[in-house]
C-alpha cells in the first residue's frame, strides 16, 4: 500500500512547497497549459459557457479545479495495487484555490462526502492560488441580454436524465443540460438524444456544456489505472455546480434518478459500502449542499424523482409520445461495450443491474407499447441462466432480494438504511423512501418472473 498525493499547481512558476508524509508519493497535476489557459478541459468549459453568456464566479472555478484533483486521483490511483484490501485507498489533496480560508471551512465536508461516495481515505488541504492567477475566470460583466437558462440538469444520456430533460421543457423550462463525455458509447448516447431534442423543440433556447476530461496512463507514477470509478458523479456534480454560479440568480441543480437507484440498497446483504455506487444517494447530495452553503454559492442540489421508481418516471413522462421514439437512442448498460468478443455493437446486454431496471421500467411504463430497445439476451425466459456468469448473477440477486423482502415487508424500513445515513431526511421522507424501494423490486419482479438461473 502506498499513500498519494495529488498537488495542484498553476503553472510553471508555481513552486510552492509541500511537504509530504512518511511513505507519501507526489503528483503534479498540471492546472495550467501554455502561459494561463486552463487544461483538462476546465478552460474549454469557460470558453463554452462564455459563449452561452454565462460566467462562473472564481468559487465556481474552484469547485472544478478540485473536481480535477478528486477525478485524477480517482481514476489514476489503482485499487489492486496501492490499497491494503485491494479497494480503500489514502488519497491526500493540495489544491490551489481563490480563498483557502472559506475552503478550508468546508474541508471536512467533503473529505466526508468523498470517503462515503468511493469508500476511500481522503485528506484534503487547500492554498492560496499564485498571485498571478488571482483572478482565474473570466471579468464579469452585465450582458445585454442575460442568458436565458432558467434551469440546470444533469444530462448523462440514460433513460431518467432523458426524461427529466422532456420533462422540463414540457413544464415550459429552458434548461442549461450538463454532460461529461465519458467513453464513446455514451458520449454518443448524449450527443444523439441532445440533437434529437434541439430538433423537436426547436424553438427553444436550452442549451448544453459537455465537459472532457481525463488523464493519460501512468499521471501516478508506478501506479495503473482504476476502472471502478466511484468517484465520477464528483465531476458531474461539480460541473453543474461551476455552471450555476455564473447564472445570475439562485440555481437548482436536478439530478434526475430513480428512488431505487438512488437509494441503491444493496441486492446480496454482503455487498455493502462503496462497492454499491452512492452517485446520487440522499445523504451524498445534502453533504453538497452542506458544501454549496458553506462556500457561499446561492444554490442546492435536488433530485426531483426520489420518490418515483423508473417505471413511474417512464409512465408519467410530460411527453410520453417523445420518449417512446427517443427510448432506444438512450443508454442504460452497465457495460455496453462487452459484446464486441461476440462480433456485437454497442448495445444493452439486458442482464446488468441497470439493464433489468430499466427493461422493467419500460415494461410497465410503456404498455401496452414493447420495450424497443435491442438487448444482447432479448428473452430472459428461454433457458437457465448461468449464476456463475455475468448474464445471471444479478438477476439471481434481485431473485433473492425480492423474495426476502416479500417475505418480512416489515425489512424495508431498516434495509434503506445499510447503503448510508438517512438522518437528513424527515421520518415521512424515510417512509416515501421505503416506499420506493419496495415497489421498485416489485418492478423488476414482475419483469423476472420465470425467469430460471441455476449454477451450471
Amino acid at each position: 500500500m502506498r499513500r498519494h498525493v495529488i498537488i495542484g499547481r498553476y503553472g510553471p512558476g508555481d513552486r510552492s512547497r509541500i511537504p509530504l508524509g512518511d511513505g507519501e508519493i507526489a503528483t503534479r497535476l498540471d492546472l495550467i497549459a501554455g502561459e494561463r489557459s486552463f487544461d483538462h478541459g476546465i478552460g474549454h468549459a469557460l470558453a463554452d459557457l462564455a459563449r452561452l453568456g454565462v460566467q462562473p464566479s472564481e468559487m465556481g472555478v474552484d469547485v472544478l479545479v478540485l473536481a480535477a484533483h478528486v477525478h485524477a486521483a480517482d481514476t489514476r490511483v489503482s485499487r489492486v495495487s496501492e490499497s491494503q484490501d485491494g479497494w480503500t485507498r489514502e488519497i491526500r489533496l493540495v489544491v490551489p484555490v481563490s480563498d483557502p480560508t472559506r475552503w478550508a471551512s468546508v474541508a471536512q465536508i467533503f473529505v466526508r462526502m468523498l470517503n462515503f461516495l468511493t469508500g476511500d481515505r481522503w485528506t484534503i488541504g487547500f492554498r492560496a492560488r499564485p498571485r498571478r492567477f488571482v483572478r482565474s475566470a473570466r471579468a464579469r460583466t452585465m450582458p445585454l441580454i442575460a442568458p436565458p437558462f432558467d434551469d440546470l440538469a444533469l444530462f448523462s444520456g440514460g433513460l431518467d436524465s432523458l426524461i427529466g430533460a422532456i420533462d422540463a421543457l414540457e413544464a415550459g423550462r429552458t434548461p442549461l443540460l450538463i454532460s461529461h463525455a465519458g467513453e464513446g458509447a455514451t458520449s454518443d448516447a448524449q450527443s444523439t438524444i441532445f440533437e434529437a431534442l434541439k430538433s423537436h423543440y426547436r424553438r427553444r433556447a436550452f442549451d448544453r456544456l459537455r465537459l472532457w476530461m481525463t488523464f493519460p496512463d501512468g499521471f501516478v507514477s508506478g501506479s495503473g489505472g482504476e476502472n471502478t470509478t466511484r468517484g465520477r458523479s464528483f465531476l458531474f456534480f461539480a460541473l453543474g455546480v461551476f455552471a450555476g454560479s455564473g447564472l445570475d440568480r439562485s440555481f437548482t441543480l436536478k439530478v434526475p434518478e430513480n428512488g431505487l437507484i438512488a437509494v441503491n440498497v444493496p441486492l446480496d446483504p454482503l455487498r455493502l459500502g462503496a462497492l454499491s455506487t452512492r452517485t446520487t444517494h440522499p445523504f451524498y447530495i445534502a453533504r453538497w449542499n452542506d458544501a454549496i452553503r458553506g462556500l457561499g454559492l446561492d444554490g442546492h442540489i435536488e433530485n426531483p424523482y426520489w420518490d418515483r421508481t423508473k417505471g413511474e418516471m417512464v409512465a408519467s413522462c410530460a411527453n410520453g409520445a417523445l420518449l417512446r421514439r427517443l427510448v432506444p437512442s438512450s443508454l442504460s448498460c452497465a457495460s455496453p461495450t462487452k459484446g464486441r468478443w461476440q462480433g456485437l455493437g454497442t448495445q444493452h446486454c439486458g442482464y446488468c443491474l441497470p439493464c433489468l431496471i430499466r427493461r422493467a421500467a419500460l415494461v410497465i411504463g410503456l404498455a401496452p407499447d414493447t420495450d424497443p430497445t435491442v438487448y444482447t439476451i432479448h428473452d430472459l425466459t428461454s433457458r437457465a441462466l448461468d449464476t456463475r456468469q455475468s448474464e445471471g448473477v444479478q438477476i439471481r440477486s434481485f431473485q433473492l432480494a425480492i423474495e426476502r423482502l416479500r417475505a418480512k415487508p416489515q425489512l424495508g424500513p431498516i434495509l434503506i438504511h445499510k447503503p448510508g445515513p438517512l438522518f437528513d431526511e424527515a421520518p415521512e421522507r424515510q417512509a416515501a423512501i421505503a416506499a420506493v424501494y419496495r415497489r421498485g423490486l416489485e418492478e423488476v419482479g414482475t419483469l423476472i418472473d420465470g425467469v430460471r438461473t441455476r449454477p451450471r
